[in-house]
């Protein structure tokens, strides 16, 4: 599913800094995949591109809000790279955790959400991502919880009290059903 790739031609550095001033003269992007990766590592919980109850890394990339759909906005071929690249990041979780939207979870807070999953719904934890068939259509996976969770997350969620899961997942926690 994340091919490991290893360039075959030793990348030149003035070769590097062309390319990234082509890059910013053809319309450029805000945030690098780096920064991108550090946006959702400083929120923990980021939607794609919905508007909710934590920031949007589209709207992120553009600068501010985006009207309409973000594929026709100038930055859209940027937010589509970024969103790309994070998809492929080992950690990150995307799942549809607020409000069925697209979400990206940084590694950060998986043990919190393991510890508390019983608060869930199964749909909202499952790993959820994108394949093109070889006839080119569009077929949506997921995996669902717990089975993409590493050994080790799971190991520091039993560590985590539920107080302290608690107050990492606090905003977007749902409400605690009444007994």
């Amino acid at each position: 599913m994340r091919p490991n790739l290893v360039p075959v031609v030793p990348v030149v550095p003035f070769v590097v800094s062309f390319i990234y001033e082509t890059v910013q003269k053809l319309g450029g992007v805000q945030l690098n995949t780096r920064e991108a990766l550090a946006f959702i590592k400083r929120h923990g919980v980021v939607l794609q591109s919905a508007r909710g109850p934590v920031p949007s890394l589209a709207e992120a990339i553009a600068g501010g809000p985006i009207r309409g759909s973000w594929w026709g906005h100038p930055k859209g071929r940027s937010i589509y790279s970024a969103t790309q690249a994070v998809c492929e990041s080992p950690d990150i979780l995307v799942c549809k955790l607020i409000d069925g939207k697209i979400t990206y979870v940084h590694r950060r807070l998986w043990p919190a959400l393991a510890k508390l999953a019983s608060r869930f719904q199964p749909e909202q934890l499952a790993q959820v991502w994108d394949e093109h068939t070889k006839s080119g259509a569009h077929v949506s996976r997921n995996k669902p919880f717990p089975m993409w969770v590493p050994g080790e997350i799971l190991r520091e969620a039993e560590a985590l009290s539920v107080s302290e899961a608690e107050k990492a997942l606090a905003p977007f926690l749902p409400a605690r059903p009444k007994p």
